[in-house]
Protein backbone atom coordinates (compact mmCIF):
# COMPACT_ATOMS: atom_id res chain seq x y z
CA UNK A 1 0.00 0.00 0.00
CA UNK A 2 3.20 2.06 0.34
CA UNK A 3 3.49 2.58 -3.19
CA UNK A 4 -0.31 3.59 -3.69
CA UNK A 5 0.89 6.73 -1.65
CA UNK A 6 4.26 7.34 -2.62
CA UNK A 7 2.26 7.71 -6.03
CA UNK A 8 -0.65 9.86 -4.68
CA UNK A 9 1.95 12.16 -3.15
CA UNK A 10 3.69 12.44 -6.59
CA UNK A 11 0.99 13.29 -8.47
CA UNK A 12 -0.26 15.66 -5.91
CA UNK A 13 -3.53 14.01 -5.16
CA UNK A 14 -4.68 15.52 -1.87
CA UNK A 15 -3.88 19.10 -3.19
CA UNK A 16 -6.03 18.29 -6.27
CA UNK A 17 -8.60 16.65 -3.95
CA UNK A 18 -8.95 20.06 -1.68
CA UNK A 19 -9.12 21.62 -4.99
CA UNK A 20 -12.48 20.11 -6.04
CA UNK A 21 -13.63 20.05 -2.72
CA UNK A 22 -13.47 23.93 -2.79
CA UNK A 23 -14.61 24.61 -5.95
CA UNK A 24 -18.12 22.22 -5.77
CA UNK A 25 -18.85 23.80 -1.95
CA UNK A 26 -18.14 27.28 -3.49
CA UNK A 27 -19.70 26.95 -6.35
CA UNK A 28 -22.61 25.37 -4.19
CA UNK A 29 -23.01 28.26 -2.67
CA UNK A 30 -23.59 30.31 -5.12
CA UNK A 31 -25.89 28.07 -6.29
CA UNK A 32 -28.06 28.66 -3.21
CA UNK A 33 -28.79 32.17 -3.80
CA UNK A 34 -31.43 31.14 -6.49
CA UNK A 35 -29.40 33.09 -9.02
CA UNK A 36 -29.58 31.06 -12.38
CA UNK A 37 -32.50 29.59 -13.67
CA UNK A 38 -33.26 26.44 -12.34
CA UNK A 39 -31.99 23.14 -14.81
CA UNK A 40 -29.23 25.43 -15.54
CA UNK A 41 -25.80 23.53 -16.42
CA UNK A 42 -23.64 26.07 -16.48
CA UNK A 43 -22.70 25.77 -12.66
CA UNK A 44 -22.67 22.33 -12.69
CA UNK A 45 -20.25 22.63 -15.90
CA UNK A 46 -18.07 25.24 -13.84
CA UNK A 47 -17.75 22.95 -11.15
CA UNK A 48 -16.83 19.92 -13.57
CA UNK A 49 -14.39 22.00 -15.56
CA UNK A 50 -13.00 23.40 -12.47
CA UNK A 51 -12.18 19.75 -11.17
CA UNK A 52 -10.82 18.49 -14.18
CA UNK A 53 -8.77 21.72 -14.01
CA UNK A 54 -7.21 20.79 -10.88
CA UNK A 55 -6.79 17.31 -11.31
CA UNK A 56 -4.67 18.00 -14.23
CA UNK A 57 -2.18 18.55 -12.17
CA UNK A 58 -1.40 15.18 -11.45
CA UNK A 59 -0.91 14.47 -15.11
CA UNK A 60 2.57 14.54 -15.17
CA UNK A 61 5.29 12.95 -12.94
CA UNK A 62 8.32 14.79 -10.70
CA UNK A 63 10.49 12.97 -13.04
CA UNK A 64 10.21 12.71 -16.54
CA UNK A 65 12.86 10.36 -17.43
CA UNK A 66 12.11 8.17 -14.57
CA UNK A 67 8.16 7.54 -15.95
CA UNK A 68 9.72 6.81 -19.37
CA UNK A 69 12.48 4.09 -17.71
CA UNK A 70 10.48 3.01 -14.63
CA UNK A 71 10.01 -1.21 -14.27
CA UNK A 72 6.54 -0.48 -14.29
CA UNK A 73 3.99 -1.04 -16.64
CA UNK A 74 2.57 2.72 -16.99
CA UNK A 75 -0.19 2.50 -18.92
CA UNK A 76 -2.87 0.84 -16.96
CA UNK A 77 -1.36 3.54 -14.17
CA UNK A 78 -2.26 6.72 -16.28
CA UNK A 79 -5.46 5.00 -17.14
CA UNK A 80 -6.87 4.36 -14.04
CA UNK A 81 -5.37 7.77 -12.86
CA UNK A 82 -8.15 9.43 -15.85
CA UNK A 83 -10.85 7.47 -15.16
CA UNK A 84 -10.50 7.83 -10.93
CA UNK A 85 -10.00 11.51 -11.33
CA UNK A 86 -12.94 11.94 -13.23
CA UNK A 87 -15.00 9.78 -11.08
CA UNK A 88 -14.03 11.46 -7.88
CA UNK A 89 -14.67 14.96 -10.20
CA UNK A 90 -18.19 13.67 -10.57
CA UNK A 91 -18.68 12.14 -6.91
CA UNK A 92 -17.76 15.08 -4.94
CA UNK A 93 -20.60 17.35 -7.06
CA UNK A 94 -23.09 15.03 -6.66
CA UNK A 95 -22.34 14.61 -2.81
CA UNK A 96 -22.72 18.74 -2.86
CA UNK A 97 -25.80 18.38 -4.19
CA UNK A 98 -26.87 15.82 -1.46
CA UNK A 99 -26.65 19.42 0.83
CA UNK A 100 -29.85 20.41 -0.93
CA UNK A 101 -29.38 22.25 -4.11
CA UNK A 102 -29.71 19.95 -6.89
CA UNK A 103 -27.96 21.65 -9.87
CA UNK A 104 -27.65 18.27 -12.50
CA UNK A 105 -28.85 14.77 -12.72
CA UNK A 106 -26.62 11.90 -12.10
CA UNK A 107 -26.49 11.53 -16.24
CA UNK A 108 -25.23 14.93 -17.16
CA UNK A 109 -22.56 14.88 -14.12
CA UNK A 110 -21.67 11.43 -15.36
CA UNK A 111 -21.16 12.70 -19.00
CA UNK A 112 -19.60 15.55 -18.69
CA UNK A 113 -16.94 14.68 -15.89
CA UNK A 114 -15.84 11.88 -18.42
CA UNK A 115 -15.44 13.86 -21.28
CA UNK A 116 -13.63 16.80 -19.08
CA UNK A 117 -11.40 14.10 -18.27
CA UNK A 118 -10.60 12.93 -21.49
CA UNK A 119 -10.00 16.79 -22.45
CA UNK A 120 -7.46 17.10 -19.68
CA UNK A 121 -5.37 13.61 -20.61
CA UNK A 122 -5.44 14.76 -24.28
CA UNK A 123 -4.09 18.36 -22.86
CA UNK A 124 -1.79 16.31 -21.20
CA UNK A 125 -0.56 14.28 -23.96
CA UNK A 126 -0.26 17.07 -26.19
CA UNK A 127 0.90 19.94 -23.90
CA UNK A 128 2.63 18.35 -20.97
CA UNK A 129 1.52 17.93 -17.82
CA UNK A 130 1.68 21.39 -16.45
CA UNK A 131 -0.60 22.38 -19.23
CA UNK A 132 -3.01 20.07 -19.09
CA UNK A 133 -5.30 22.41 -17.72
CA UNK A 134 -5.73 24.79 -20.91
CA UNK A 135 -7.74 22.39 -23.36
CA UNK A 136 -10.92 22.22 -20.99
CA UNK A 137 -10.61 25.80 -20.19
CA UNK A 138 -10.35 27.05 -23.84
CA UNK A 139 -13.37 24.69 -24.58
CA UNK A 140 -15.36 25.73 -21.82
CA UNK A 141 -14.57 29.25 -22.48
CA UNK A 142 -15.56 28.80 -25.85
CA UNK A 143 -18.69 26.95 -24.64
CA UNK A 144 -20.32 29.83 -22.25
CA UNK A 145 -19.89 32.37 -25.01
CA UNK A 146 -20.77 30.58 -28.10
CA UNK A 147 -24.48 31.56 -29.90
CA UNK A 148 -27.37 28.70 -29.24
CA UNK A 149 -26.68 25.44 -30.88
CA UNK A 150 -28.70 24.58 -33.90
CA UNK A 151 -26.59 22.89 -36.02
CA UNK A 152 -24.74 19.44 -35.46
CA UNK A 153 -21.45 21.05 -35.56
CA UNK A 154 -22.15 23.67 -32.93
CA UNK A 155 -23.66 21.00 -30.63
CA UNK A 156 -20.92 19.25 -30.74
CA UNK A 157 -19.27 22.05 -30.16
CA UNK A 158 -21.27 23.11 -27.11
CA UNK A 159 -21.91 19.38 -25.49
CA UNK A 160 -20.85 20.03 -22.21
CA UNK A 161 -24.36 22.33 -21.53
CA UNK A 162 -26.66 19.82 -23.44
CA UNK A 163 -28.57 18.09 -21.63
CA UNK A 164 -28.52 14.67 -20.88
CA UNK A 165 -29.26 12.30 -23.45
CA UNK A 166 -28.42 14.29 -26.44
CA UNK A 167 -26.76 12.16 -29.21
CA UNK A 168 -23.77 14.58 -30.00
CA UNK A 169 -23.28 15.71 -26.53
CA UNK A 170 -23.24 12.12 -25.88
CA UNK A 171 -20.79 11.29 -28.66
CA UNK A 172 -18.58 13.97 -28.14
CA UNK A 173 -17.91 13.44 -24.73
CA UNK A 174 -17.31 9.73 -25.41
CA UNK A 175 -15.14 10.31 -28.18
CA UNK A 176 -12.81 12.63 -26.14
CA UNK A 177 -12.86 10.05 -23.28
CA UNK A 178 -11.98 7.43 -25.40
CA UNK A 179 -9.20 9.11 -27.36
CA UNK A 180 -8.03 11.30 -24.52
CA UNK A 181 -7.67 8.33 -22.00
CA UNK A 182 -5.94 6.05 -24.57
CA UNK A 183 -3.43 9.15 -25.29
CA UNK A 184 -2.76 9.98 -22.14
CA UNK A 185 -2.26 5.90 -21.04
CA UNK A 186 0.01 4.96 -24.25
CA UNK A 187 1.72 8.19 -24.50
CA UNK A 188 2.01 9.87 -21.09
CA UNK A 189 2.61 13.44 -20.67
CA UNK A 190 4.40 15.55 -23.25
CA UNK A 191 8.10 17.14 -21.91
Amino acid sequence: MRWLTLYARSRRVPASLAAVVVSAVAVWALARDGGEAPGDPRLPVLVLAAGAMAASVGFGGQDFALERTAAIRWVPRRAAHVLLAGTVVGAVLLSVQIMGEDMATTAFVVRDSAGLMGLVALGAALSGGQYAWTLPFVWLSFTFFAPPATSTPMRVATWMLLPPGTAAGTWTALVLTVAGTTAYAFAGPRR
